[in-house]
């Protein structure tokens, strides 16, 4: 059986949970609470140097790290990673925009607001960071108009990784009320067969 180390209320192990759940997989999951120094001690960085979660554990010993790289491998085969190669390549392309455009402005919004107090300095780099996200969700907005997902006619790894992030935007202090496609878009996804929802941990 493989093995999942993640924080439950990462969206970046979350997309993992998500695509396991959804795929009908067995999987063992270890809660590492990343946010409070887990990822930083000697014994996991001799499982990923890099400190971070979500880390994919093979029953051979093999590990993989960064989430959408474990997303790729674990959806080989499967309806969720297309097998045509144009369509391959966009999947590659949201994957990239989630985690250099969206992540590091909707995420950490939310890392902020979530976990650190509220006298924390990084707290006055919110603002600033909800100007950029509504930027990113307008791109996600426009690309949605007359489209049900993301790539191609069906629902896919694309999706599961912006939805991670997407859904849970409001804690970081955006309002999505003005982008009804991307609402629709996540009222498509938490409907599909073997959702799961997000299971806060903090």
């Amino acid at each position: 059986m493989i093995t999942i180390y993640g924080m439950r209320a990462s969206g970046n192990c979350y997309k993992l949970q998500l695509l396991l759940d959804q795929l009908g997989r067995d999987y063992r999951w270890v809660e590492v609470d990343s946010a409070h120094g887990a990822t930083r001690t000697p014994q996991f960085l001799a499982m990923n140097p890099n400190g971070k979660v979500p880390l994919l554990e093979l029953e051979d010993g093999r590990r993989l790290a960064e989430s959408d790289a474990i997303l790729c491998f674990l959806a080989e085969g499967t309806p969720f990673w297309p097998d045509d190669a144009w369509l391959r390549a966009q999947t590659l392309q949201w994957l990239f925009f989630e985690q250099y455009s969206h992540e590091p402005c909707i995420a950490v919004a939310r890392f902020i607001r979530g976990w650190l107090p509220p006298e924390h300095p990084r707290q006055a780099d919110v603002p600033a960071l909800i100007e950029r996200g509504k930027g990113v969700l307008a791109v996600m907005e426009q690309h949605l108009a007359g489209r049900e997902w993301f790539v191609g006619e069906r629902y896919g790894l694309a999706d599961i990784a912006l939805y991670a992030y997407t859904h849970c935007a409001g804690e970081g202090g955006f309002d999505l009320a003005g982008y009804p496609n991307i609402l629709a878009w996540l009222e498509r996804v938490r409907t599909q067969p073997g959702h799961s929802p997000m299971l806060h941990s903090r």
